[in-house]
């Protein structure tokens, strides 16, 4: 398939572009010498690009140009002829302010004008656009992309400036690699069957890793084992029906028996535990009390002195104050023994408080038990049972929760494993697929590695290198090298000029590849000759008439100063059937929308 025209239903502003069926290029002249220092011109080589891609039927995007400034084109209409593999013809009709609905018209001779073919004699008018890509997939017939359809390959096809960046991923691709590996893939003649469902099942892993994560968080500190989750379930539930029995046959008998039963062995024995207590702690702090009140010394020498005296008794005074010497030792003794009686009496008086705390709590507990035996209102022993079995149905509910995410998480770690198994055997199928392609010399994939590094050597004399290889995740990596004297990988390819040669190259090695197969055979590369010295302009020229010859259509977008210079200055170095359209900076009138700039 290639392109045989291209016009709109304003010719004035957008003339007819009719394509060769060889080489094609687009030449801008930069007639002024003001503007021959400027990096760009917006005369329209790239804009070109975005036109065809518009016939091809691009998503509409508030980006895209035409679009974009949609009260400037919105009456424009765009007729994109091409020639189909059977040699017939056909053009794709889309407007821009209804560019959800594309007509067709197949027809036998080339160059039509159809802008004002009558709504009947289109074969399809007004296809929804969905339906549209489908019947243009069909029409092309591109078999070779299968399972994939014709717009997956157009940017390829289509490399503006913007596309030069990376060989392999184009800008529409930044993102996931399973956009765009698995085609590319495709189209090196690898399993990329095996890579696509590779990227699916990476994508479910991940998926399911996070759900039972999210899970697991969830779950927090809870029990996490099952089987405790499932029997006290089992116990409440079993809790439930007995309440609930209790209710529905309004008797409570056994809930009594039961109230009946925790307040003589709960409550009473534990009242009696702590009378018993109370009663040891008091006997020890009256035993504290008196032996302070005995400790205190009553004999005073004074009053014996006296006492002696009118007695007729001599009380001399060595005596008295060996006296006072005794009841000081007496008194320091006694002190330090005092201290120790009065901390031991803190103590048990704290004990006592917390004794008489305890007991008063049980106490109410003891009445309101005694209140419940007693009670003669049924309805309010009723009302307390029904708010116990609320209680307990709010737990069963929760635990219930519980016990789904935990079988959930089961189920998912069964995934996880089952799918962490299919990888595994998938990454070994991708591993064995390339190693396979790398050691057949027949295969496309190598056909395309020898027209690969054959164009980029025809133009810088120096080889190049295409290979594909697992990455540790068993990805694949797709790398484009130039290689030095010895056949090692340099960083010749970083630079913009040879990245864009590596480009060039390997879109029309693909092409090559595929020329005996349904394929598309057109290929359009801007800014083709930018910043190459002028040997290398004419090496890949001459390559891109070499292909040309073999049945390709390249298309060539550059600017005057960067064409190839001949020895003699009047040598042409296009042909004139070769310029399909040229441009200038001299006025409106040289621009590839012949107006002002938007």
């Amino acid at each position: 398939m290639k392109l045989s025209k291209l016009y709109c239903n304003n010719s004035e502003v957008f003339e007819p572009i009719e394509f060769a069926s060889g080489l094609n290029v687009v030449l801008a002249e930069i007639r002024l010498p003001e503007n021959r220092n400027k990096d760009t011109h917006n005369l329209g080589k790239t804009t070109l690009a975005r036109v065809l891609d518009f016939g091809f039927l691009v998503k509409r995007d508030s980006r895209f140009f035409l679009f974009r400034h949609e009260q400037v084109f919105q009456r424009f209409i765009f007729f994109l002829e091409l020639q189909l593999p059977d040699g017939s013809y056909l053009t794709v009709r889309r407007s821009v302010d209804q560019a959800s609905k594309i007509s067709f018209k197949k027809h036998a001779v080339n160059h039509q004008d159809y802008t004002d073919l009558l709504d009947s004699e289109w074969d399809h008018l007004d296809m929804p656009f969905d339906r549209a890509r489908e019947m243009l997939d069909s029409l092309l017939d591109w078999r070779a992309l299968k399972p994939w359809d014709y717009r997956k390959v157009i940017g390829y096809l289509l490399r503006t400036q913007d596309d030069y960046r990376d060989v392999f991923q184009l800008r529409k691709f930044v993102g996931s690699h399973a956009q765009w590996k698995p085609f590319l893939a495709h189209i090196l003649s690898f399993n990329s069957r095996n890579v696509s469902l590779y990227y699916e099942m990476g994508e479910q892993l991940t998926e399911k890793e996070n759900a039972a994560e999210t899970i697991q968080h969830e779950l927090g500190g809870s029990i996490s084992d099952i089987s405790k989750v499932e029997g006290i379930l089992l116990l409440k539930q079993r809790e439930v029906e007995k309440k609930q029995a209790f209710l529905d046959a309004f008797d409570f008998r056994e809930q009594d028996k039961r109230q009946t039963r925790e307040l003589v062995e709960e409550i009473d024995q534990r009242i009696a535990e702590l009378n018993s207590e109370r009663y040891s702690l008091n006997h020890r702090l009256k035993k504290i009390v008196t032996s302070l009140e005995e400790d205190q010394i009553l004999f005073n020498p004074d009053e014996a002195r006296k006492l002696f005296a009118e007695a007729g008794v001599q009380f001399p005074g060595q005596i008295k104050h060996d006296f006072e010497k005794l009841i000081e030792f007496n008194q320091s003794i006694t002190q330090e023994r005092r201290e120790y009686l009065e901390e031991e009496r803190r103590e048990v008086e704290n004990e006592l408080k917390l004794v008489a705390t305890e007991l008063n709590e049980l106490g109410k507990r003891r009445s309101q038990t005694l209140g419940f035996l007693t009670d003669t209102d049924v309805f309010s022993k009723y009302k307390r049972a029904s708010d116990e079995v609320v209680r307990l149905r709010a737990d069963i509910i929760s635990l219930e929760r519980q016990r789904a995410l935990m079988h959930r998480l089961l189920e998912l770690r069964a995934e996880i494993r089952t799918l962490g198994e299919e990888t595994n055997r998938l990454q070994s199928q991708i591993e064995s697929d390339i190693e396979s392609q790398n050691e057949n010399r027949t295969s496309r994939f190598s056909a395309i590695r020898l027209f690969f590094s054959e164009i980029v050597e025809e133009v810088i004399d120096r080889k190049a290198l295409l290979s594909v290889s697992p990455n540790n995740q068993g990805h694949l990596e797709f790398k484009a090298e130039i290689l030095d004297e010895a056949g090692n990988a340099t960083s010749a390819d970083l630079g913009y000029t040879y990245r864009k040669l590596l480009c060039i190259a390997f879109d029309l090695a693909v092409l090559r590849a595929h020329i005996a197969e349904k394929f598309p055979r057109f290929i359009y590369h801007d800014g083709v000759f930018e910043s190459l010295d002028n040997r290398k302009k004419e090496n890949l020229l001459a390559v891109i008439r070499r292909y040309a010859d073999l049945g390709l259509q390249p298309i060539i977008t550059l600017i005057d100063s960067d064409l190839p210079l001949r020895g003699s200055g009047d040598a042409q170095v296009f042909a004139r059937e070769e310029v399909v359209l040229t441009l200038h900076d001299e006025s409106e009138r040289g621009r590839l929308f012949k107006m002002m700039t938007w």
